[in-house]
């Protein structure tokens, strides 16, 4: 990418502004809508706000981990980065789309690389039922919570919540609970990336539900509906060796 010009963003993290300063001084730094690659210094949380504030744009991101957690992210070396942009392979990713339905009237939607999660909001368990391609899968499922996770982020959440991690090139969704309660254990399933998954609030009142898609809340939900959003691709750049199908089958090996 010799003579490619490049926009950076950085966190607000001390070491990630500094690193900016030095790139920018370095390499220049155009507008976002101006530039042949995008540049992110930060950890996971900057790369996931980075591709959806650019998800308009078809520039590639490539990140540079400059925070706590890197997994989107490849190890920082200001000194052969062109090199590095020429080499790097790409990972082409889909959101989730959430469209949920609030008890005040109001409908929100966000999209999610890695997941949708809905989560009790007091003290009590969340009842939900769910319902896959318009077919009731489970009339009552009573959890601390559950998710919809996109193979790219099911070393996430996902994993915490001892959901299974997806192969990267899988047209596969992982549906996952957490801390269910009954059925008793119930671990989730495994569903085609085409599904439209949909979850219903039972008892709403006595057991409010916040849905989540990527830090976008929505709260006290009746019902929330998740489906992939083809229309939306994300581009991301990996050093060799170091892509998202690599990093997804070290990451079982740890």
């Amino acid at each position: 990418m010799s003579g490619k010009k490049i926009s950076f963003v950085a966190s607000r993290a001390d070491q990630a502004i500094a690193s900016l300063d030095v790139l920018t001084a370095r390499y220049g730094n155009v507008p976002l809508d101006k530039a042949d690659v995008i540049i992110a210094l930060g950890g996971d949380g900057l790369m996931l706000q980075t591709l959806h504030e650019t998800q308009y744009l078809p520039t590639p991101v490539y990140g540079m981990n400059r925070g706590s957690v890197g997994f989107l992210m490849n190890a920082y070396d200001d000194g052969d980065l062109l090199e590095r942009l020429e080499e790097a392979e790409e990972a082409v990713i889909h959101p989730l789309k959430m469209q949920a339905h609030c008890a005040d009237g109001n409908n929100i939607e966000a999209l999610a690389i890695n997941e949708v999660s809905l989560l009790r909001s007091g003290p009590q368990a969340a009842k939900l039922r769910i319902s896959v391609d318009g077919r009731e899968r489970m009339a009552e499922l009573v959890c601390d919570g559950a998710l919809v996770s996109t193979p790219a982020g099911s070393t996430a959440y996902n994993y915490s919540a001892h959901g299974p991690i997806l192969p990267i090139g899988a047209d596969i969704l992982a549906l996952t609970a957490m801390a269910a309660f009954r059925p008793r254990r119930w671990r989730g399933a495994l569903l085609p990336m085409s599904a439209k998954v949909r979850f219903d609030v039972l008892e709403p009142e006595k057991r409010p539900v916040s849905a989540v898609a990527d830090g976008k809340e929505a709260l006290n939900v009746l019902s929330v509906e998740i489906f992939n959003e083809p229309n939306v691709a994300h581009r991301i750049l990996f050093d060799p060796g170091h892509g998202l199908e690599e990093r997804l089958i070290r990451e079982q090996f740890v």
